[in-house]
């Protein structure tokens, strides 16, 4: 197993834990415990863990959780809400979008209204949403099952074929060095291809988002047209942001 594909292992325990040992990852990766404390010293290099005696704890409690397997994640719900209704001022009748997984972008689901659009997801919790609003078409890339995702080659072979006029992307972490970034690999394909398919494209995240980053970088910051966030951003995040010529919209602005 590669150090990349431990990393991200390591990385999915602890956001749906919160806490590992390193005993109890060396048994499930499957290698010896030196191996797993040369990794945690790694990934605690980077800012996303802890050590502690016997094992590691995440780096950052605002992220656990980010790896939803059964139910929608449901944490700043009240922040994702006014992201969610700021971004969907730019949705228009007709237009083709695609809505990346994650949780601001089932809460654009949610309010969407039941008006003629073409919308493109991978996520199941997007689709239960809009399967019974009848004016949507509806476009599903295939794929495997990943939690709540559907992935693979053939998800990412799929969405190169349309026409996307705008891309909401979703994201773990935003930062002006290190860019948007994920925890899981598997993720990165879609995402960049929603990226480079769309005429424009839209990073929704909470403020929490900002300065902060995860193990896997898909996209620069300036390959995003405009960042839509909600009015938690300190105002010295986002003049560091806009200095850096990169365009931020909150909804304190616009709703």
């Amino acid at each position: 197993m590669s150090a990349i594909r431990r990393h991200e292992m390591i990385m999915e325990q602890l956001l749906l834990r919160r806490s590992v040992t390193v005993n109890e990852l060396s048994a499930l990766l499957g290698v010896t415990g030196k191996t797993i404390r040369d990794d945690l010293g790694e990934l605690e290099a980077k800012g996303l863990l802890a050590r502690v005696h016997g094992g590691a704890v995440l780096a950052r409690e605002s992220d656990a959780g980010l790896l939803p397997s059964r139910a929608p994640n449901t944490k700043a719900l009240a922040e994702k809400a006014r992201v969610a209704k700021l971004a969907l001022t730019h949705v228009e009748e007709g237009d083709v979008i695609a809505l990346d997984g994650g949780g601001t972008t089932l809460e654009m689901a949610r309010q969407l209204s039941n008006m003629p659009l073409t919308v493109i997801t991978n996520d199941l919790f997007i689709i239960s949403e809009l399967v019974h609003k009848d004016n949507i078409r509806l476009v599903v890339p295939g794929g495997y099952r990943s939690r709540n995702l559907l992935v693979g080659e053939s998800t990412a072979a799929f969405i190169r074929k349309l026409n996307v006029g705008k891309s909401f992307v979703s994201t773990s972490g935003i930062h002006l060095e290190y860019g948007l970034s994920i925890y899981t690999s598997a993720l990165a394909e879609p995402k960049r291809v929603l990226i480079e398919c769309a005429r424009s494209v839209y990073c929704v995240a909470d403020h929490g988002k900002f300065d902060k980053s995860a193990l896997i970088t898909f996209a620069r910051c300036d390959e995003i047209g405009l960042f839509v966030t909600d009015p938690g951003l300190p105002p010295d995040i986002a003049a560091k942001y806009a200095a850096a010529g990169i365009r931020i919209q909150s909804s304190s602005e616009g709703i």
